[in-house]
Order: C-alpha cells, then sequence, then structure tokens
C-alpha cells in the first residue's frame, strides 16, 4: 500500500512538474538534435527526431507524407529540405494520423505542392483548437485508396480509439504498417481522457491479426512488428477488468487507487508515471460506461461531487 501511495505522489509530482514548466522546458530544450530518416522498405521512410515519427512513401509521381512533429521541434522544415536533396518527385500527399499536435504541427510547410488527407473527424478538433496545422482538404470515413505511381497506399479508419480521428496507414504490398498512437507495446499511455477503450481493445485485436503486416512503424519508440498491438491490448484489458471489477463492487476511486497494482505488468514503461493516472482515467470511462443496481445516498453525492475520488457510482441521487 505505502509503495502505491508513494507511485502515485509520484506521478502528482511529475504532472505539477509537467504543468508549471512546459514553456520553460520548451524555451531550454535543444530539439532536433537526432534527426534521423531511415529506409525501412523499398517504398517506405521513417523520419523523426526527439522520440517522436512520421513516415514517408515515395513512389515515381510523388511523396506521401504521414504527419507533422512537435511545434518547437524545426524537424518539419528539415524533412522539406531533405526529401528535396534525396528524391526527385515532389510532396504530393501530407496524410494525418490524427489531430494531436505533436503529429500535426507544422505540417503546413509541405502547403506549396501537397493536398492534406485525413479522417473526417479530424477537421473540428484542427479548427477548433486552431492548430499550427495543414487542413485536410480531402476526408474519408472507413477507407481510402491513394495512388502513388506503382504504390498503393490504403488508409484505414478502424473506429475511435486513441481519439476519434486516428487512421492508419497500410502499404500492403510492402507489409508495413504505420500506426501513430495506437502501437504502444508494452508503454503505458500517459492516460485515456479521449480514448474509446472497448473501440481501441477490438481494433488492437484487429491490428494484431491482420494480414500482410511484418513492420509496424509507431508514432514513439523502435520500429515493431504485430506483437506491438497484443502487448498492448494485453494491458489495457487487463486495467480495464480490475477496474470494472472493484467499481461493481461499489468501491471508491480511492479504495481503487490504493487497490490496483498491475505489478505483472511492472516492466512495461511507464508503469510508476502514469498507472494512476490510467487508474483514474480508465474509472472515469467505465463510470460514464455502466450503470449500477443500487442507488447511493444523498451524503455519498455530496461527496462525490465535492471530491471524484470518493464517487462510486454513476448514478446520483435526484435532489443532488
Amino acid at each position: 500500500m505505502k509503495d502505491r501511495k508513494t507511485a502515485r505522489m509520484r506521478g502528482i509530482i511529475a504532472c505539477l512538474l509537467l504543468v508549471f514548466t512546459v514553456v520553460a522546458s520548451a524555451q531550454k530544450r535543444e530539439w532536433g538534435v537526432n534527426r534521423e530518416i531511415v529506409q525501412v522498405s523499398e517504398s517506405v521512410y521513417r523520419w523523426g527526431s526527439d522520440n517522436q515519427y512520421g513516415a514517408y512513401i515515395v513512389g515515381t509521381d510523388g511523396i506521401a507524407v504521414v504527419d507533422g512533429h512537435y511545434c518547437p521541434s524545426g524537424t518539419m522544415q528539415w524533412l522539406k529540405e531533405q526529401l528535396a536533396a534525396r528524391h526527385d518527385v515532389p510532396v504530393k500527399y501530407v496524410i494525418l494520423s490524427h489531430d494531436h499536435p505533436d503529429h500535426v504541427c507544422n505540417s503546413q510547410v509541405f502547403n506549396d505542392t501537397a493536398i492534406t488527407i485525413g479522417h473526417k473527424n479530424i477537421l473540428p478538433h484542427i479548427l477548433r483548437e486552431k492548430r499550427s496545422s495543414s487542413i485536410p482538404q480531402i476526408t474519408f470515413e472507413e477507407s481510402m485508396e491513394v495512388l502513388l505511381g506503382g504504390v498503393t497506399v490504403n488508409l484505414i479508419y478502424l473506429g475511435p480509439s486513441h481519439s476519434d480521428n486516428l487512421i492508419q496507414v497500410h502499404i500492403p504490398a510492402e507489409k508495413v504498417m504505420i500506426a501513430v498512437d495506437i502501437a504502444k507495446g508494452r508503454s503505458l499511455f500517459p492516460d485515456y481522457r479521449d480514448m474509446d477503450v472497448h473501440s481501441t481493445l477490438k481494433i488492437l485485436k484487429i491490428l494484431g491479426n491482420m494480414e500482410d503486416v511484418d513492420i509496424v512503424l509507431p508514432g514513439h519508440g523502435a520500429i515493431t512488428d504485430q506483437q506491438n498491438f497484443r502487448d498492448q491490448r494485453r494491458f489495457i484489458q487487463a486495467l480495464h477488468d480490475e477496474v470494472l471489477a472493484y467499481s461493481v463492487e461499489g468501491r471508491k476511486l480511492s479504495e481503487i487507487r490504493d487497490l490496483i497494482q498491475m505489478k505483472e505488468f511492472s516492466d512495461y514503461r511507464g508503469h510508476d508515471r502514469w498507472l494512476d493516472q490510467n487508474i483514474v482515467t480508465m474509472w472515469g470511462y467505465l463510470y460514464r460506461y455502466r450503470e449500477p443496481n443500487q442507488r447511493i445516498t444523498e451524503d455519498e453525492a455530496v461527496a462525490c461531487r465535492e471530491d471524484v475520488s470518493q464517487c462510486r457510482t454513476s448514478d446520483p441521487v435526484e435532489s443532488i
């Protein structure tokens, strides 16, 4: 119990430090020192820096760039210069995997030659949040085929997951899947704030068994394979099941945070730092998912409103 509370306190301190120092860190951090481009198949290249990666695909009549980068990194302008020096075809398309700022920022550097493509749900997020991003001129709902002169690129939307607009980019002939921000493998997400957990579990199962996939390119971390999807699914399923079971027992969030240890996954990256936030946001997702049998008392409802950690049900009394 003491170790669990200590880990939670470390997570709280880490979050507070992030909130209070983010501007200073952006100013002091040296960005882009490890920029790289790696060829992973005949037509597909991975590029990135600062443990943040995109990809690009080269055909005989053009290039498709997948994603932007961290706003202060300067890596997108560097990439543009690299592509001009390395290849004799223009950037024809920019494909945005989803709307999160670290994956769209500065993608507009290619606006002079490229058309931007994304899922239809990406537009309201980019526009509402005023992302520093190119704006998709072409959107799709379930799937789209992009032809690059000899290379077929399949854009796939399997449903809401890490966001409501995250897509996968598949080059089946070369057995490459660009799976930004869902290929987390043996790492924890920081939280499940905008994740549809049940849909994500289904999608990870599909991706883990999809044909024509030998190489998986995550948005963060090393080049991997389909075991990555299975490892991530195992953790999310286990956490979901534990939080749900304790919720059905009528446990308060404060109790659940102390009870869940997930020791089987202690070797997963971010276990100490992010587990508590994983529990809290998984609880929040399931809080809205289920309808308990027993109504809570008025005192319990007041306690829940005053301190969310005291909540044990999504069914408050009508008078509150």
